[in-house]
């Protein structure tokens, strides 16, 4: 075997091993991130008689600068706001230091006026004009209660159809009220027949009251 064959044999066994570590890793930095923002809701609520922060609007504009938990969830973490990130209206803005805003393993960029990678779960309490001051102690469940989780669309609040349904080994990952963030595969959420969530949910994955 000539030495080209040997190194073209040799790429072929480290290829495939190379791609799992780095799946591995955007997984676990997901992870990481989206532990942040859980630890910036409890932050918010012990300072804020308990109460979960304000959703804010789906997709916010320069006008939505005081509202939003893209914009009182940074300031617990002592983040720059999400309005001055220049990934957010420019997609070839380099997203090197755009933890914990974005996922790793998603390659979705702006659309020119916004991004998120992480959406907010619009069935909790309501949204923009129509959200409700909620408690924490109130929320039943919360080890199953999504809060924040992979998203394949836009916006900052969205419904249970924007789960991501590929973004980490045919799955998503999930941030429940309690802190603690777990990955799903796609078949516990997503009805793939009908393109649609599934209707009958999983037991550790509700997104109401």
């Amino acid at each position: 075997m000539t030495t080209l064959a040997i190194m073209i044999v040799l790429a072929s066994c480290l290829l495939p091993a190379l791609h799992r570590g780095k799946a591995f890793a955007q997984r676990a930095g997901c992870q990481h991130h989206l532990r942040q923002w859980g630890l910036a809701t409890h932050l918010y609520a012990e300072g804020h008689d308990d109460t979960l922060p304000p959703e804010g609007s789906p997709n916010p504009t320069d006008r939505h600068t005081n509202v939003g938990w893209y914009v009182q969830l940074p300031r617990e973490l002592s983040l720059p706001p999400y309005s001055t990130q220049p990934w957010r209206t420019n997609p070839l803005a380099s997203i090197a230091h755009a933890a914990p805003w974005l996922c790793p393993a998603n390659r979705r960029r702006s659309n020119g006026r916004n991004l998120f990678h992480y959406c907010l779960n619009q069935h909790l309490d309501g949204t923009a004009d129509e959200d409700s001051v909620t408690r924490l102690a109130s929320v039943p469940r919360p080890s199953t209660l999504v809060w924040l989780f992979d998203s394949k669309n836009l916006p900052a609040v969205g419904p249970r159809s924007y789960t991501h349904t590929n973004v980490h080994g045919a799955g998503a990952q999930f941030l429940f009220l309690d802190g603690h963030v777990a990955r799903f595969r796609v078949e516990s959420y997503w009805d793939t027949a009908r393109q649609r969530p599934r209707s009958e949910g999983h037991p550790d994955l509700e997104w109401e009251p």
